[in-house]
């Protein structure tokens, strides 16, 4: 005979699921860990004329909608990383056509640009499956490679420096500069393959994708763009107009010393890049 539950006991179980998920919505939110909808998980790459922005400071970003997606820690392998300090990314997103462009931004209350002995540096990655076929999030798997694009705010420090360094002249009073060797970067963003943990490999050709970033206040802002057209498929993420493309994300914190897979991480989320107008 079935058992039929009764009517007012039904009622409390539904009652306390709700309880619970109020209390868990809140709970995350006085983390500040934002609560994504289904409808939050497409991500988009907004199709605009003329050159995309290549700052973090340029007005033209103020002009795209941001999406907040909450990052959580990287308990999947060892050594895992289950209280990152970063809670959330705010991404924006746009495309010319020809560039795509991602402005990625998050609380650090330090800026660890340097690495020395028992530091560690600030970063950033977003993540993108080489074919349609799904991989793992973290460094993809076996047979489905992920196509790793790393900011590092030690490179991106190389590089302003030298900028800096080039364009100052002679210091007041015949001051002699101090010398100082600054590594050449060809960008601010390492372009990486992997095939699943311990696989990571570093691409020959580099700079094809380009990055910029400043710290104030407490917030980083990294821009990462690069030319839609792939120059190596086999090794490069296909993104093109129109087509629905799985992305994912990753934060270090050098301040609280991750490093590797100790880390902030947001998994999977669709990458919508609007489609160019056929005249």
């Amino acid at each position: 005979m079935t058992r039929v539950e009764p009517l007012g006991l039904r009622s409390h179980s539904i009652i306390s699921l709700l309880a619970g998920l109020l209390i868990s919505a809140l709970l995350l939110g006085w983390l500040g860990i934002p609560v994504v909808s289904s409808e939050g998980m497409f991500i988009r790459s907004h199709l605009m004329t003329g050159e995309i922005p290549s700052a973090p400071d340029d007005p033209a970003w103020d002009k795209v909608p941001p999406m907040t997606l909450p990052l959580s820690g990287q308990v999947i392998t060892r050594p895992s990383w289950p209280e990152p300090s970063a809670r959330a990314l705010v991404v924006r997103s746009v495309h010319n056509g020809t560039e795509i462009a991602f402005l990625l931004e998050w609380q650090d209350n330090t800026k660890n640009d340097r690495l020395s002995p028992g530091t560690f540096r600030d970063g950033l990655a977003l993540g993108l499956p080489l074919g349609d076929a799904p991989a793992f999030f973290c460094m993809g798997q076996l047979d489905h490679y992920i196509n790793i694009w790393h900011w590092k705010a030690d490179w991106q420090s190389d590089i302003d420096r030298r900028a800096a360094r080039s364009t100052e002249g002679k210091r007041e009073g015949g001051e002699v500069r101090r010398f100082e060797v600054i590594p050449r970067r060809s960008s601010s963003v390492e372009d990486l393959v992997g095939g699943g943990f311990s696989t990571l490999t570093t691409k020959v050709a580099q700079g094809r994708i380009q990055g910029k970033a400043t710290w104030k206040d407490g917030v980083w802002r990294v821009v990462m763009r690069r030319p839609l057209v792939s120059a190596d498929p086999e090794n490069e993420a296909r993104l093109e107009p129109g087509r629905l493309q799985a992305i994912a994300f990753a934060v270090w914190n050098g301040e609280n010393k991750e490093r590797n897979g100790q880390k902030a991480v947001a998994p999977w989320y669709q990458l919508s890049i609007d489609p160019v107008a056929k005249l």
